[in-house]
């Protein structure tokens, strides 16, 4: 059986649980106390080359670390990832302004926001991030207004990597009201079947105070 390596409250992590909800995959979950330095042991290392969450491990022992490169694994010869080479290339154009543009600034800022480390970053920094969390949110918002999904295929692993941090923009202190695209598209994102709809708070890992290591 698939093992995943997880965090709770890891939206990265989510991704790789949603997804496998979709297919009905089964797995089994081994937790990585990140906040307790489990991401930096010589173990998890061999997993994961960065510490990070989410990682797997196949049935036949080969692992996978990075969230999007598990989801394009996983989504391969599924409804979630398009047949032809033309589509999963304008996926991985979503995954990939997903890592650059969602995850390291809408993440970061609702990371340190829900972990009250929001005050220990330079105000230069929180600054530029806030910034580029709203051009991010008005690229999605213009290109949502075409297409229910953000590619042609429709609903795909690009909907769910985006929306992992995407939907949570409010948390970092970023409104969506000006953006009534994005909040329809995550409407629709809820709606799938099986769609996960809990969220685990940092606040119920006592560790997720201290920076992480």
């Amino acid at each position: 059986m698939l093992t995943l390596f997880d965090y709770p409250a890891s939206q990265n992590a989510w991704k790789i649980r949603q997804l496998l909800h979709h297919l009905q995959r089964p797995y089994r979950t081994a937790h990585v106390s990140i906040f307790e330095r489990e991401g930096r042991t010589a173990s998890y290392l061999r997993i994961s080359p960065a510490g990070t969450v989410p990682a797997i491990q196949l049935e036949d022992g080969r692992t996978l670390a990075e969230s999007n490169a598990i989801l394009c694994f996983l989504a391969t010869d599924t409804p979630y990832l398009p047949a032809d080479a033309f589509g999963r290339a304008k996926v991985q154009q979503w995954l990939g302004f997903e890592q650059e543009r969602i995850e390291s600034v809408i993440g970061s800022l609702r990371y340190w926001t829900l972990t009250g480390k929001l005050e220990r970053r330079p105000s230069a920094l929180v600054e530029m991030k806030r910034h580029a969390a709203l051009r991010a949110l008005q690229t999605l918002d213009r290109e949502l207004a075409q297409r229910p999904f953000l590619t042609e295929h429709g609903y795909s692993i690009a909907d769910i990597a985006v929306y992992a941090y995407g939907s949570r923009a409010e948390e970092a202190g970023c409104s969506l009201l000006p953006y009534p695209h994005v909040r329809a598209w995550i409407g629709r994102v809820q709606a799938q079947p099986g769609f996960l709809a809990t969220m685990h708070p940092y606040s119920d890992d006592p560790h997720s105070a201290a920076e992480l290591p």
